[in-house]
């Protein structure tokens, strides 16, 4: 164990004092708020300086009613033809073209521009005639807009969670929803990030001879151990710094733009609507954002990026001391990401969409995908035993793999020139030694 230890702090030291670590850690929370101070500018100069664009039109039907908001709508003297030339000599957005036609069926309206419009453009021209048409088909029917206003009726449905003691809280799916993707998007990011970077490490230590001098004094198994858990140091060192810097900084860099960050926002959104007494859709996020069990949610975070980490860094540890340079080792990739790709995946279909479902369930107890599929459900409230089961599943998940690999990697890491298949990876686990 003492000889583990040394190597595990032989490993983070090496890491946390190269230029590389120091740069990326101090490098990348200040991209984020530079990227943030970036667009916040642009989108306020954009805002400052834009200007509506010009789109020519001949309306046949009538029933054409301009909507200035985002363009300048102007009629056209002559035939539609003369308004596709005038588009193309002109300093317009397009040329319009409404021909008459039926009130049920709306055909033959035709956008003529220069460009390509956006997704956005088009929408807002369709809303128009929407409208227009909405109208006057109230107009045929002697329907007042008054109304129609009557008729639409908003409702809004509280989410309480009973417990077991019969405690009640409130909730909210929006945000429990967005709780548990974060959770498994980050999940997946750091598990392969840092999974990568203990077989790029072992590679390079075995290109330089630098293990063979190294397992002459400790064995193949604690050498392994040891980067593993040094690795998964530095790793958690790196995520929390991030996590400081990139709020901090994003904090200062909007406030710098006269702009908030979400959590301002909504405390500020707090503050006013406690004033005022009304019970808003605002309060009800805030309060729901106050009975999420933060504490429960990061420490299950911390636990399953150890665990998930741990058994993907032992894999990817086997699989770089059985190589010689990253190139060869792709083909021993995508059997070990399998699992996560699956999680990943399911994340998006299965588990956000159906938390307690059977596949959420299982996906969320099995040890090679339950780090993201269990944040995934965390937010929405995993039952005890479930959560129980998992974890304990996922430390016997890296007890099995660290076994497993540790058999690949004692031979492995001494053989140099050796074409890797998988039959000769089957010979080094069964090689007694």
């Amino acid at each position: 164990m003492n000889k583990i230890w040394l190597i595990v702090q032989r490993e983070f030291l090496n890491r946390v004092q190269k230029k590389s670590f120091l740069v990326a850690t101090v490098l990348l929370p200040l991209i984020f708020p530079a990227i943030m101070g970036v667009l916040a500018y642009v989108a306020i100069e954009q805002k400052k300086n834009a200007t509506k664009e010009i789109v020519y039109f001949i309306d046949e039907s009538g029933y054409f009613k301009p909507d200035t908001a985002k363009f300048i709508f102007k009629p056209f003297n002559g035939s539609a033809e003369d308004g596709k030339k005038a588009v193309e000599k002109a300093d317009a957005f397009g040329f319009l073209y409404v021909p008459k036609f039926e009130l049920k069926e709306p055909k033959g309206i035709t956008l003529y521009t220069k460009v390509n419009p956006s997704p956005t453009d088009m929408g807002d021209i369709e809303r128009i005639f929407e409208t227009n048409i909405k109208d006057l088909k109230m107009q045929q029917l002697n329907i007042e807009q008054k109304v129609l206003d009557e008729l639409k009726t908003s409702v809004s449905i509280s989410s309480i969670k009973i417990s077991e003691g019969g405690q009640e809280k409130s909730s909210n799916s929006k945000i429990l929803f967005g709780v548990g993707m974060a959770g498994g998007i980050l999940m997946y990011m750091f598990i392969f990030i840092y999974g990568a970077q203990i077989m790029q490490g072992i590679i390079e230590e075995k290109m330089s001879k630098i293990v063979e001098v190294i397992v002459s004094s400790v064995k193949p198994f604690q050498l392994m151990m040891g980067k593993i858990i040094g690795l998964a140091s530095v790793g958690l060192l790196q995520f929390l710094i991030w996590i400081i810097l990139i709020s901090t900084l994003s904090t200062v860099v909007l406030g710098f733009f006269g702009l908030q960050t979400p959590q301002q926002e909504m405390l500020q959104m707090n503050e006013q609507y406690q004033a005022a007494t009304q019970d808003a859709p605002a309060l009800e996020v805030m309060k729901s954002l106050g009975q999420i069990p933060w504490g429960y949610v990061i420490f299950t975070f911390l636990f399953y990026f150890i665990g998930g980490y741990l058994i993907y860094g032992a894999m990817f540890a086997a699989v770089g001391s059985a190589v010689d340079s990253p190139a060869e080792a792709q083909q021993f990739m995508f059997p070990i990401t399998i699992p996560m790709l699956i999680s990943y995946f399911a994340l998006f279909t299965f588990i956000l969409d159906d938390p307690h479902g059977p596949i959420s369930v299982w996906l969320s107890i099995i040890p090679f995908t339950s780090p993201i599929a269990m944040m995934g459900r965390i937010g929405f409230g995993v039952p005890d035993w479930q959560l129980a089961l998992s974890m304990i599943l996922l430390v016997g998940g890296f007890i099995f793999t660290t076994w497993f690999a540790g058999r690949i990697y004692r031979v492995g890491i001494l053989m140099h020139g050796t074409k890797v298949n998988y039959r000769v990876l089957a010979k080094w686990f069964m090689q007694k030694g």
